[in-house]
């Protein structure tokens, strides 16, 4: 299944794409140096200039600061949050979703319980609320600490949806036959679970990890946009509520928020193309050549109840 993965022209492009953003992220701070122009420069001689005026390749903003700069900086915030919401949705969702759904009885009530109240809950809205409120209780926090804390938030609204499909397909799984002869052989309850449960989930949860880091990344961007930032810091939803308040989609400023827009719908592409690739490796109906095989089979029984004969 690696090597199908992996040989896979979806998932391929895909991860590339991913690879660049999560390079730009690390390497952010060398690629700003080697540009030499840092995100809080000012030029005053070229104020919302053009991509390209005067070597700045992505234009600036209406304060002088270089979009591109801005761009590259603005790629650890985003990346950062997306992965740590997305790290932590699925590993709630994870113990949460499977160990519901394999030890049932009164634990599988309880969670079950805890994830259909959390699932009520309006996330984006009270994501919204704490994360305003935690901002100005704490006043000038750490940059470092003000994008984890976001993470968080994030990602502990984010985990019941997936926690309800892990939960129905361990309830499928725990019925199987090899589950059970594992069982009869006096195998531990976790042992089970993570040795013969967790592999027949990992297409799932491979697809809602990258799932919960495209929506992280996009409730950043939103959390960002309506007022929620943590001070110090630069991700692509800052640069794209600076836009917005600073009139650039009035004046026709379209370079200081295509670009961070570009790369989040860039993020979205990739883990949509990944998720794709993986649908294909692990559905039989979906490869290239075994829907050969089945459309052959398909034209073969039509023929066959044309002429009236039993297929």
């Amino acid at each position: 299944m690696i090597t199908g993965f992996l040989r896979n022209r979806r998932v391929r492009a895909g991860g590339v794409v991913l690879a660049i953003f999560v390079l730009v992220a690390i390497t952010g701070d060398l690629l700003i140096e080697w540009y030499g122009v840092g995100p809080f420069d000012v030029d005053y001689g070229n104020l919302h200039a053009a991509p390209g005026v005067n070597g700045h390749w992505l234009g600036t903003t209406i304060s002088g600061q270089d979009v591109l700069s801005q761009l590259i900086s603005g790629a650890r915030g985003s990346i950062t949050v997306g992965l740590l919401s997305g790290v932590l949705a699925t590993v709630l969702a994870v113990v949460i979703g499977v160990t519901s759904g394999f030890l049932g009885g009164p634990v599988d009530h309880a969670l079950n319980g805890v994830t259909n109240v959390v699932l009520t809950l309006p996330s984006f809205a009270m994501t919204l609320i704490v994360a305003g409120y935690l901002g100005s209780a704490g006043g000038a926090a750490e940059p470092a600490i003000g994008l984890v804390v976001m993470a968080v938030l994030i990602g502990i609204f984010e985990w019941p949806s997936g926690a309800r499909y892990l939960r129905s397909q361990t309830m499928s799984l725990r019925s199987r036959d090899f589950t059970m002869a594992t069982r009869m052989t006096g195998e531990s309850t976790w042992r089970l679970i993570v040795i013969e449960m967790l592999p027949h989930l990992a297409g799932i949860i491979s697809a809602m990890f990258l799932r919960a880091v495209v929506a992280g990344i996009f409730a950043e961007a939103s959390l960002n946009f309506l007022g929620v930032a943590t001070q110090g810091t630069i991700s692509w939803g800052t640069m794209i509520a600076n836009a917005q308040a600073q009139g650039a989609l009035t004046y026709g400023w379209w370079w200081w928020f295509i670009a961070p827009g570009l790369c989040i719908a860039l993020i979205g592409t990739a883990t949509a193309l990944i998720n794709f690739g993986l649908d294909e490796v692990t559905n039989p109906r979906l490869r290239p050549g075994d829907r050969a095989v089945i459309r052959a089979h398909a034209r073969t029984v039509r023929r066959l109840q044309a002429a009236g004969e039993r297929p």
